[in-house]
């Protein structure tokens, strides 16, 4: 009997998915979010024997990769799913954040390398506290260890001049109210990565209010394509830098709204693992509604009347839009008008 349980243990054992050297994990430092991505069947591991912290088996299977979201930036130990943080004080203090991606299996015997993809991140404290908008327009990338080498880049949305994306604006961004209409131009590149990494975006939508999930909405890109004949999108997922534009805009009976945001997921690809190009959108219909899922990031625009004078008064509005861009999917037009 024992030599027949030894044949058993001896036999090969059907897998399940492809296992793969990984030893590098991508970790996006989001402002409002940490989103971890390992290579799918790492060693052979399947995602649900993956977890964040030891704890949490969340992770999520997405093309070619395994990713865990923390949402929860709270400054406190074993806040979410075993993050915890480390306050470094100083004049400009910081807050870091850790956490791991460690395997479990509960099986009698374990064949699989054991996994454990440590990450951490940085966050300025004033940032945490103020939920300052205007330092949510960058995030920080990272490839860590492994055969890639360690790669650290900035994430950054900006508003340029012209089509050519040469000269970025100075924040705070101004147009004038009697320019509502005219085109705005959006860059969003990383830089110091690896030139296997592209920049993706995925969507864009501008809401009345700071969340983006509001249900009072304007799509501006859907699935990485155009939502309707006001937005161009030059370059998306070949290079370091995605680039759009778009007409800008106010909600209509929102006169008493001063500001109005955009959101745009987007994600970092591995061109030499996946095809990041998206598919040519005349070939594919776009969806009325779908749950977004990355980072968001923000930058701020002012809009502002100019001064004229009647019977001695001036007369004026003003506007202040906060552009938010978000990390990978899809929004729906709920309720938003434009003009």
């Amino acid at each position: 009997m024992a030599s027949f349980v030894a044949l058993l243990l001896g036999l090969p054992v059907a897998l399940t998915c492809a296992p793969q050297k990984a030893d590098y994990v991508v970790v996006s430092c989001f402002p409002n979010a940490i989103i971890a991505n390992v290579p799918e069947c790492p060693y052979g591991w399947e995602i649900d024997q993956l977890s964040l912290g030891g704890v949490c088996y969340t992770g999520i299977h997405s093309p070619g990769y395994y990713r865990f979201i923390i949402p929860d930036l709270t400054p406190r130990n074993h806040s979410y799913c075993g993050t915890q943080s480390e306050y470094m004080p100083g004049k400009d203090a910081k807050y870091i954040f850790y956490n791991s991606i460690v395997s479990n299996d509960t099986s009698l015997t374990v064949r699989n390398q054991p996994v454990n993809y440590t990450f951490s991140c940085v966050y300025r404290a004033a940032y945490l506290v103020n939920n300052a908008v205007f330092s949510q327009r960058v995030a920080t990338v990272y490839v860590n260890n492994g055969s890639l080498g360690t790669f650290r880049s900035q994430l950054s949305m900006n508003v340029f001049t012209n089509s050519k994306f040469l000269y970025a604006k100075d924040a705070p961004y101004v147009i004038d109210t009697s320019e509502i209409g005219s085109e705005v131009f959006i860059g969003i590149e990383a830089k110091g990565l690896s030139n296997r990494f592209k920049v993706v975006i995925n969507n864009c939508w501008a809401t009345p209010t700071p969340y983006s999930t509001d249900r009072k909405r304007w799509s501006l890109v859907i699935n990485s394509c155009p939502a309707d004949y006001t937005v161009t999108i030059f370059d998306n997922a070949k290079d370091s830098r995605s680039t759009f534009k778009f007409n800008s805009f106010r909600f209509q009976r929102l006169e008493k709204v001063s500001t109005v945001w955009l959101h745009c997921e987007v994600h970092i690809c591995d061109a030499e693992r996946l095809v990041c190009q998206p598919s040519p959108c005349s070939k594919r219909s776009l969806p009325s509604e779908v749950e977004p899922s990355g980072g968001i990031l923000t930058t701020e625009f002012q809009i502002k009347a100019i001064e004229s004078s009647n019977n001695g008064h001036a007369t004026g509005t003003s506007l202040l839009i906060l552009l938010m861009v978000v990390v990978n999917i899809f929004f729906d037009l709920v309720n938003g008008s434009k003009i």
